[in-house]
């Protein structure tokens, strides 16, 4: 049930012991399976396949996926602490269960027929199909009523034509989720929402090169009349937007609580350096600008993990669309992981971009999670239109 009055909407952020065991589980399996994998990957651009599928006998795979379809749901806001935890050593990895949850598995929960929930979800339960999201546009990923790919109605079901850009995991998908137009001057009214067997012909994946994340291998999908079934179809026809609109709510979540994680991960990482490095015969943590720079990346990412674990909360209490509270944490979030990683170099030195140290990386990969799932400044901007009133959730 929802519950709109401003009281019921705060929450008590305290973790409960089940869920702080669930936390120092992700964290100990992460540090131990993951971590001394990430640097290597990224040097060879080798996608995680092995790692990832070390997270399905935990359960790592599928936590918002209900037990009756084979996965292991949990409330949201311990989801929100394995994403955390998981982003905490690796971006793409954490990635796999984000888009999976939150986007994809979500949407065929919230809107999807029985038949295509028994068809997709047990699959992506037991971690044999791997899925991804294919939303982004050459043109511009934030502004989805404004999208060039286009289904056309034909006999049996639709054709889509277009491209998608910056899209994870699509080499390696067993599903996608697309968003597509049937009448562009409909515009968000047009918007629908679709399940696409990758395999399908008409289907072009190419390399998408990047300067960071080249273990993701992020692609550009191209899809020349690619027919998709009228059992492809999620939700109603120019029903896309309430599909992603709730898919986003959740999306903004799962990112934002990663966010937190590489935000978490720089303290740690300067700490220990800081710790350890002297200079002028003292530590250099024991100067005041440094512990200044360590005390600012403190606040940053315990006030982003505040919003996060409220977003959380909500969810859990029963609010259904948390439009304004999931861009505030997404845009808190996102920007303590970018400042504290800026910082994380700075009191590294010049070896914050060496090879040598993970600060590096985590500051590139940080700054591309400003612009997942919606841009700073589109944040900015719906927060702002909350409190003037001119949106509402």
């Amino acid at each position: 049930m929802s519950r709109p009055e401003a009281a019921a909407r705060m929450a008590d952020f305290d973790l409960s012991p089940e869920q702080r065991l669930v936390r120092r589980t992700v964290r100990e399996f992460a540090e131990r399976e993951i971590l001394p994998h990430v640097e290597r990957y990224e040097r060879e651009e080798k996608y995680p396949l092995d790692l990832i599928q070390k997270l399905v006998p935990l359960g790592l795979i599928a936590p918002m996926i209900p037990e009756e379809y084979g996965g292991s749901y949990v409330d949201v806001a311990t989801y929100g602490v394995i994403c955390e935890e998981l982003a905490r050593v690796d971006w793409v990895v954490a990635s796999v269960v984000s888009v999976s949850n939150s986007l994809v598995a979500g949407s065929i929960l919230r809107h999807g027929s029985e038949v295509q929930k028994r068809r997709w979800l047990p699959p992506m339960a037991r971690g044999e199909i791997l899925t991804s999201a294919c939303l982004t546009e050459p043109g511009g990923g934030t502004d989805l009523a404004s999208m060039r790919t286009t289904a056309e109605k034909v006999e049996g079901g639709y054709r889509l034509q277009g491209t998608k850009v910056f899209i994870s995991h699509a080499a390696h998908a067993g599903l996608f989720f697309v968003a597509a137009t049937l009448d562009r001057a409909q515009k968000h009214k047009g918007v629908t929402a679709f399940l696409v067997d990758p395999g399908s012909e008409g289907i072009a994946i190419g390399e998408f090169p990047m300067r960071t994340l080249k273990r993701d291998n992020l692609a550009e999908v191209h899809f020349d009349g690619v027919f998709v079934p009228d059992d492809g179809l999620l939700g109603r026809e120019g029903g896309g937007f309430p599909v992603l609109g709730s898919a986003l709510d959740m999306g903004r979540y799962s990112v934002a609580a990663r966010c937190v994680g590489q935000a978490q991960r720089c303290i740690d990482l300067a700490v220990d350096y800081a710790g350890q490095r002297e200079a002028f015969g003292q530590k250099i943590g024991e100067f005041q600008m440094i512990q200044s720079k360590i005390a600012d990346m403190v606040c940053r990412t315990e006030g982003a993990r505040a919003l996060v674990y409220r977003l959380g909360r909500m969810k859990d209490a029963g609010v259904e669309r948390a439009s304004l509270e999931s861009s505030m944490a997404k845009l808190v979030a996102s920007e303590a992981a970018t400042h504290n990683a800026l910082d994380a170099v700075q009191i590294h030195g010049g070896y914050g971009l060496s090879a040598e140290y993970e600060v590096g990386r985590l500051l590139l990969e940080a700054k591309s999670l400003e612009f997942g799932e919606g841009t700073s400044e589109l944040h900015r901007k719906l927060i702002a239109e909350f409190a003037l009133g001119l949106r509402k959730q």
